[in-house]
Formats: structure tokens, sequence, C-alpha cells
């Protein structure tokens, strides 16, 4: 035995049966099975110690209260995609909602959308909710799976096949955007890795907020890349009043970048971020942000797979609402959404 550990084919072996028979009794399906037998099997399980298999019990059932998640490993996380405060976060307040609905939770990495068929086979899973991946791997996804699964986050035209749950990107780029003319900013940067999809509408959103003189900045995917960047444009940086990044990563690294220069923060350049995530009140000064309810989008998420399960919920996209929230990057701490 491997591992000293008792396997079914043992048991069968010892008492001359089949492998199914075994696993029959192990899981209750002793329907077709005399009671003679299913004691035999039950008493030799007993005295060796017989370990099921948590896995082998769950895809035993009709129901596995497996909830899947699975994240792209796109190649910005740099192969550390588990790391990512976005991520860490998102898989923090599924994990408490999908505990308190009795199920489980599995999480996945993956490159490639066509991984992702295979491993909801596997597992019998009961639902999937899907980060990072494009719209057309959720078109396909769509096309060979009966599975339920919702998009978190994606971004892609209305259809009422694909359920996604995501955010009012443009009107917290908006509420920024009020925020930074209110303050009386006169040169704003935004800075992206990118012009496309949600940040893209962050910007959007910021623009029409500012209503004044503002500009985009696209910098490297990579940390190392960045950091030479920032070097190289430092000069440039120092001309802004102030600067919004579309993810509080990017605006905490740029800020320590700036403060390793000697510049002071709000003083000589003010900064904000997006999505309100727990480090933003580590750093100093203290991150002004947009804050997602990422609790509450879980809560919707258990809501919404069951409702498609039950085939209740309509699909398309559900927008959260979002909010800004004022630390010392910026200025004095407080909360401003309810006046914009």
């Amino acid at each position: 035995m491997e591992n000293n550990r008792v396997r079914i084919i043992d048991i069968a072996e010892e008492l001359g049966l089949s492998t199914a028979t075994v696993s029959n009794v192990i899981h209750g399906k002793t329907k077709k099975i005399s009671d003679e037998t299913v004691k035999r099997v039950q008493a030799l399980l007993e005295e060796r110690q017989y370990i099921p298999s948590m896995a082998g019990i769950l895809l035993a059932q009709n129901n596995s209260h497996i909830i899947g998640v699975v994240i792209h490993d796109h190649e910005k996380y740099e192969g550390r995609v588990l790391e990512d405060a976005f991520v860490a976060r998102a898989l923090n307040d599924l994990e408490h909602e999908i505990d308190a609905a009795g199920f489980f939770m599995m999480v996945r990495t993956t490159k490639e959308w066509n991984s992702i068929i295979q491993f909801a086979s596997m597992w019998n899973l009961e639902g999937l909710i899907l980060i990072g991946f494009c719209e057309q791997d959720y078109k396909k996804l769509r096309e060979k799976m009966r599975i339920p699964f919702i998009v978190y986050d994606g971004y892609f035209e209305e259809t009422d096949r694909i359920c996604n749950l995501t955010l009012d990107h443009y009107d917290g780029g908006r509420q920024m955007g009020i925020y930074f003319k209110e303050q009386g900013y006169q040169r704003v940067l935004c800075i992206t890795d990118n012009d496309e999809c949600m940040d893209h509408e962050r910007f959007d959103g910021f623009q029409k907020g500012f209503l004044g003189d503002s500009r985009q900045l696209l910098i490297p995917m990579t940390k190392q890349e960045r950091h030479q960047f920032y070097v190289e444009h430092l000069d440039e940086l120092r001309a802004y009043d102030a600067i919004f990044a579309v993810s509080d990563i990017y605006a905490i690294e740029l800020m320590q970048f700036l403060q390793s220069t000697g510049l002071c923060i709000p003083q000589n350049i003010a900064i904000a971020g997006f999505d309100d995530n727990p480090i933003c009140e580590s750093v100093y000064p203290t991150l002004t942000t947009i804050r997602q309810n990422g609790s509450e989008r879980a809560r919707l998420a258990l809501e919404i797979l069951q409702n498609l399960k039950e085939g209740s919920q309509s699909k398309g996209t559900v927008k959260l609402a979002v909010e800004l929230v004022v630390r010392e990057s910026t200025g004095q701490a407080f909360s401003v959404s309810e006046s914009i």
C-alpha cells in the first residue's frame, strides 16, 4: 500500500470484491448490495482505518458543493497573480461568502481559457467565478460549458448570455475628477498600463469630472520597467499638481518612488488611486482612492450563481456603485461620497 494509506483496491482485494462494490458502500449506494456484503465492507474499512478521499466523496455526489474561482495568470502579474492586492482581496471576500453559503471554494490560475473546461468537469463544479479573461474567452466558454459562471469585472458589450458583475468604472473616475477640480489642481496626470476597457472608462470619467488640463501617461506593465520609466520621466512627473493612477498599486508604487527623490506627498504632488485595497491605509501618507465594496460583490456573485442554476437570473451586466474616499495623499482625511 503506497505511503501506508489504505485504498479502495486494497479493501476490495482482501474481501474478493470489485472496487465498484466497495466504492458504492463507502458512498452509501447500497440498494443493490446484500446486507451481509455491506457489513463485511464496513467492518474491514473500520478495522483498516480507511480514510476516504474528500474529492472522491464529492465527485460521487450529484452536487459537489464546490465553487471554482479561476484567475487569468496575465503576464503583468509576473507569475505572482495570487499576491496581487485586488485578487487577494477578491478571494478573501469570496471565501467568506462561499463558506457561509455551505460551499467549498477551489482556486485555480491559468493562462489558457480552455483549461477551465477540464477543471470544471474534473471536479463536478456547481458554479464558476472567472477573473481577468477577455471577451472572446468568455464567449467560447459559454459555447462549450453548461455550468453556470459569472464574470468578475469583465469588459464586453451587453449580452444576455453571460452575467458580468462589474463596477461603475466611469463614475469612479468622474468622482475623482470632480474632487481634483474642487481641490484646485491645475495640471493633472492619469497613469495606466493601457488605454482600453475599464482603464479607459476610468480615465474617460475622470476627464468628464475634471474638465481641465489633464493627460494620460502609459506606463510599462512590469515593476522593474516601471521604475526605470519613472526615473527617465521624473522631470515630467514633477511638473504636475496631482496624479490619478487607475489602480492603488500603481499609485502607491509611484508615491514611494517620488518620496525617494525628496518630493513630499501631497505638498509637492497629490496622488490618488482606485480600488481601496487594505494597503491604502497602511502606507504613509494614506492613499485617497475610489472604494469598491468587495463583500457586496462576493455576496451578489453567490446569489446570482444560485439564480443562474435555478434559471431565475436574467443574464447581463450587474454594475456596482463606487465611492470616493479622501485620505492624506491628497489632503484632509474624510469621505466625500455623499457630496458628489
